[in-house]
């Protein structure tokens, strides 16, 4: 990637773009950690996901609804409700001209405003246009096309995806919140889903799930959970919601083959935890932010106007982003699939790759989920 570590790329961006900040390499992380959240949102974008994906939204523990979560990224059953094309004069697009388009005589969508597309072309990503009890509806552009479509929801997910990244620090071995932050996503893994881990006197990890006559499922886990994505019994797949981990450690919490404290405890607490290697995050800084080719070099403008002295908003995130700059990531996130594939090493289940929780998310995303409920 042209550099030797992540760190040294942290420490170029701190003294080339935050130069003006009072701790430029803590702005740096910062930014760093947007890259991993927009790194994880285009990636199921490019799954062809985007359309079941909601954005920071509360995650109840299971059973426990009074307790919530902020997740990066939640899945849910989703159904079209209509599409539409992005005509001139629609921009800026707001909640309301979508609702008097579309929806004028439905009484039952009370909009919560707000821009979809804002007067200086910056899209809010999966937008909610409007909640309602058991769903909520949403609205996603695809800017290569100048389209969006309108989807309704399931208010319980079926998977969900929290990214983590914990830098180092001047003098230091390893950062001082690692552990805590391992900690607070493994709690999180570890409540929000009916389907539960326990530990057998062995050591060896299984899984419980209750049945709707009160008798239970109890199996080695990974047995379980596989049992439970191909399930299309309603009960079973009742409040199951599968949980993914996206880290990036840059030194604090090593490899797959190397696991130190902290990824074991996020590695037994996730169905899926994945991670993000140095070269992955350097490959994306590279390619988009320092040597970006021509069609990429509006990714290049979003962030220098996001990350600047003077700057007055930030463009380039999950949830906002330059509408050019998300045409670009888009395309290159379809042109380099096999090449962002790599990015990433499965630390567990062992012996598995992207492409098998590809395809178990498309198979939760083509449950029955209306019937669940």
């Amino acid at each position: 990637m042209g550099y030797d570590s992540v760190d040294k790329l942290q420490n170029l961006l701190a003294s080339e773009v935050f130069h003006y900040a009072s701790d430029r390499k803590k702005a740096a992380g910062r930014a760093l950690g947007t890259f991993i959240e927009l790194i994880t949102y285009y990636l199921i974008k490019n799954w062809n996901l985007e359309v079941f994906t909601s954005i920071e939204r509360p995650l109840p523990e299971f059973a426990n609804s009074e307790i919530t979560h902020n997740v990066e990224f939640t899945l849910h059953g989703s159904k079209l409700l209509v599409a539409g094309e992005i005509e001139k004069n629609d921009k800026p697009l707001s909640c309301t001209k979508i609702i008097k388009k579309h929806f004028n005589n439905n009484i039952d969508i009370i909009p919560k405003g707000g821009m979809i597309i804002d007067k200086n072309n910056v899209i809010k990503n999966a937008f909610v246009l409007s909640e309602h009890k058991e769903s909520f509806i949403s609205v996603y552009v695809n800017s290569c096309d100048n389209s969006y479509k309108i989807y309704e929801l399931k208010t319980e997910p079926f998977a969900m995806f929290e990214c983590k990244r914990v830098g180092i620090e001047e003098g230091m071995r390893k950062g001082p919140q690692t552990i805590e932050k391992a900690k607070q996503g493994s709690y999180v893994a570890r409540t929000v889903s009916s389907l539960q881990r326990i530990r057998y006197n062995n050591g060896s990890l299984g899984g419980i799930i209750q049945k709707q006559d009160g008798t239970f499922i109890i199996k080695e886990y990974y047995t379980l959970l596989n049992e439970t994505i191909h399930s299309n019994d309603s009960h079973v797949l009742k409040n199951f919601i599968l949980t993914i981990g996206i880290i990036s450690n840059h030194g604090n919490w090593f490899t797959s083959e190397n696991q130190n404290k902290e990824l074991k405890v996020l590695a037994q607490s996730y169905d899926w935890l994945i991670f993000l290697t140095d070269n992955g995050i350097g490959e994306f800084i590279t390619d988009l932010l320092i040597k970006p080719k021509k069609e990429n070099q509006p990714i290049k403008e979003a962030f220098n106007k996001s990350y600047n002295e003077h700057k007055k908003g930030n463009i380039f995130t999950k949830v906002k982003i330059d509408y050019y700059a998300d045409v670009a990531l888009t395309n290159y996130f379809r042109k380099n699939a096999e090449k962002i594939k790599r990015w990433f090493n499965v630390i567990t289940p062992k012996n598995r790759d992207l492409n098998d929780l590809k395809e178990e998310l498309f198979l939760l995303s083509n449950k029955k989920w209306w019937e669940v409920y």
